[in-house]
């Protein structure tokens, strides 16, 4: 059994899409960030930067904090939504572009271009911008493929699962999907998914799948 410590943000919808393409039983105790439950003095014992998702492995005795090392983890000990050889390693390279590219800039995006617009027209532009640019790269990326990593048209891996809730605020970021269309064909072929439309909605419904 799970315990997953979360909220209503792409770090927290990935965890709960890999945990659901799994089939592994957990327990979900919501984190209001909103309202400063990240602060907790008991989620800070399981996760000391007071971010959410965290997660306890009851069976191992596992603790972790940070999505991209609970994703390699439970891919890890499950053997399954992972590559092997080479491939491996581009499955870490495309995992960390995720984790050092995309969410960061795509969080400051949402700042500025949702929750704070007018606020700095140099800070919209800059990260509209590098949405912009972060896009591109993806677009090139799936250029040919079905799925980010893997052999042939490619696997779909944790790779795919940590960039789709990121990918899932295009409205936010000011972004026209039809713009990408391998970046869009590819985020219409993991929306379908039953694991994927279910730990979306983790710990609570909020909207519907954005769709382009």
């Amino acid at each position: 059994m799970i315990d997953l410590y979360t909220w209503t943000t792409p770090n927290g919808r990935k965890v709960s899409i890999l945990l659901e393409e799994l089939g592994l039983p957990y327990t979900v105790h919501a984190i209001d960030i909103g309202n400063d439950a990240q602060f907790a003095p008991d989620f800070l014992k399981i996760s000391p930067n007071n971010r959410i998702p965290a997660i306890v492995d009851r069976k191992t005795g596992m603790s972790l904090m940070e999505s991209g090392a609970i994703m390699l983890y439970l891919a890890g000990e499950h053997k399954r939504f992972t590559v092997e050889g080479p491939e491996y390693w581009r499955m870490v390279e495309w995992l960390m572009w995720q984790m050092g590219g995309l969410g960061p800039m795509l969080g400051q995006a949402h700042h500025f271009l949702k929750f704070n617009k007018g606020t700095s027209e140099y800070a919209e532009t800059r990260y509209g911008t590098e949405a912009r640019r972060l896009y591109s790269v993806l677009e090139t990326r799936l250029d040919g493929r079905d799925f980010v990593v893997g052999p042939g048209a490619g696997t779909y891996t944790i790779a795919d699962m940590a960039i789709f809730p990121w990918i899932a605020r295009f409205e936010w970021h000011q972004v026209d999907l039809n713009a990408y269309p391998n970046v869009r064909d590819w985020y219409l072929r993991l929306a379908v998914r039953p694991a994927v439309q279910k730990g979306y909605h983790v710990p609570k419904f909020v909207t519907d799948i954005p769709m382009p």
